[in-house]
């Protein structure tokens, strides 16, 4: 019998292999860092081949660890950050330019031509996107047109595209697939058809053939092919967002729940359609389960959480680790009247502004750094606030608790911020790895490993709650602050 489901999650900073019991209890864990490469302002890249070779030390690490092997494993799911775009040549196996990131700002000159005809929102109705630089087809045509002899490979039949999803399973089974929520971020795919769309396609100039085949998120897509996992089943696939919500075990319409990592992700479960938000969020898929119908979410994205406590520790030296941050900012009893608005790379929900930059508002000689890193983590708390605040307006839902999860959720200060803010309890589960375990929740409901997602929502637990001790008229008042300190971010790129 085997006992454990595995999951590969590959994310913006690091890639991770864990274990998981039957109760969705960790076992084992295996994580490595890969290099951030920057060559220009707003360009965000990452080297493919590095994070397969991470992938494959992070499985052998985390079996080592555990003292296990291939045949206590029933499954492996896959989740991963999304939008990040690998475009590949088939034959050798090899990309053709490193993979760019997310967060990389570089097709905005793209992202205006094609909102010439018919705005922001041209393709929004099929996709619940907007013209961003975010997304992954605008991507693909950068590398089409500026990778020498890219495009006319590509029309050979020659390259493949992937999110890294596709990318690493491609790696392990030799299948070019990806699943209903990665294929809708790229801008590319049709809410209701779940296929790829052709006006779009024919729009952007992006050759269908270069593209995986869209599966459900629950199913086996191929056996690894060599290695150490050689003939285990790869049979889950989630963007690490929708993951997080299927391993906060958010199957009601209605529930919610948000990541922090290097940037913050909140997902409200929808239901069986989608709904297209008047508030400046995100229209995607939530999960789709084998044959069953596929599930909808309303998301709000923010760029930078996270990656800003990176950012004081790499770029300004405030903190020699990330954790450090949380006791310079108790050092201080307020921000000092200073706010932090983290837009490097524009401004992501609601605003969708790719002008916008970074400011730091509200300076006097009375701020030191303790100010700073109080203010950094505030920025967290407002920007999610904003992102509540649109969702409860689209979806007509008043949120009664905020499942949360992702590195940050060990942040006390945060957490109770975070809650002061809102206005609403805060909840961490038992099992704060969401996101692996939503691909692992996904590959094990294909193999058989768990019989349905009733039995998932056994195994969710809470571990902490933070409930809100702030006054009203001092919220109302930080928030305003954060309001107006947001407008002055804007405008900044010609």
């Amino acid at each position: 019998m085997t006992k454990y489901v595995g999951a590969i999650d590959q994310g913006t900073t690091s890639t991770r292999f864990i274990l998981f019991d039957r109760a969705g209890n960790v076992v084992t864990i295996h994580q490595k860092e890969h290099g951030q490469i920057y060559p220009k302002p707003g360009w965000v890249e990452h080297d493919a081949l590095e994070i397969w070779e991470r992938t494959q030390e992070v499985i052998e690490g985390a079996l080592a660890k555990g003292g296990l092997s291939a045949v206590d494993i029933a499954a492996v799911g896959v989740t991963n950050q999304r939008e990040t775009t690998v475009v590949w040549d088939k034959n050798s196996g090899l990309p053709v330019y490193n993979a760019i990131v997310w967060q990389d700002t570089r097709t905005d000159a793209i992202i205006a031509k094609y909102s010439r005809k018919g705005g922001q929102d041209r393709f929004r109705k099929k996709t619940g996107l907007p013209l961003a630089t975010y997304f992954s087809g605008p991507k693909i045509r950068w590398i089409l047109d500026n990778v020498k002899g890219a495009k006319e490979k590509a029309k050979r039949g020659e390259l493949l595209f992937g999110n890294m999803d596709t990318w690493i399973i491609w790696k392990l089974t030799g299948e070019h697939v990806t699943d209903v929520t990665n294929a809708s971020r790229t801008m590319l795919m049709n809410l209701k058809s779940l296929d790829w769309d052709h006006e779009i396609l024919k729009a952007m100039g992006i050759p269908r053939g270069i593209l995986p085949q869209i599966r459900s998120s629950s199913e086996i897509y191929g056996d690894v092919k060599s290695g150490i996992l050689k003939g285990i089943s790869v049979a889950g696939d989630l963007g690490d967002q929708q993951a997080a919500l299927f391993g906060q075990t958010c199957f009601k319409a209605g529930e919610a729940k948000n990541t922090y990592g290097t940037g913050c992700f909140m997902l409200m479960n929808t239901g069986k359609k989608p709904v297209h938000s008047k508030a400046g969020l995100l229209t995607t898929l939530g999960y789709k389960i084998g044959d069953a119908d596929a599930v909808y979410a309303l998301e709000g994205s923010i760029a930078i959480t996270g990656a800003l406590i990176q950012w004081l520790r790499d770029n300004m030296g405030l903190i020699q680790a990330s954790a450090d941050v949380e006791a310079l900012a108790k050092s201080v009893e307020d921000n000092g009247g200073i706010y932090f608005v983290p837009a490097f790379s524009g401004l992501y929900a609601p605003y969708w502004r790719s002008d916008a930059r970074g400011v730091i508002v509200g300076m006097t000689r009375y701020v030191n750094k303790g100010h700073f890193a109080r203010a950094a983590l505030e920025a967290t708390a407002f920007q999610t606030r904003e992102v509540l605040d649109a969702m409860e307006q689209d979806s007509g839902v008043k949120l009664r608790s905020l499942k949360v999860d992702g590195g940050m959720v060990f942040n006390e200060l945060l957490m109770q911020f975070q809650s002061d803010i809102l206005n609403v309890p805060v909840v961490r589960p038992k099992v704060a790895e969401t996101t692996a375990l939503g691909a692992a929740y996904a590959a094990g409901l294909a193999v058989g490993f768990w019989k349905d997602i009733d039995e998932l929502k056994q195994h969710w637990g809470r571990d902490k709650e933070w409930k809100p001790k702030m006054d009203s008229k001092r919220r109302a008042g930080l928030y305003s602050g954060w309001k107006k300190a947001v407008t002055r971010s804007f405008d900044w790129v010609e």
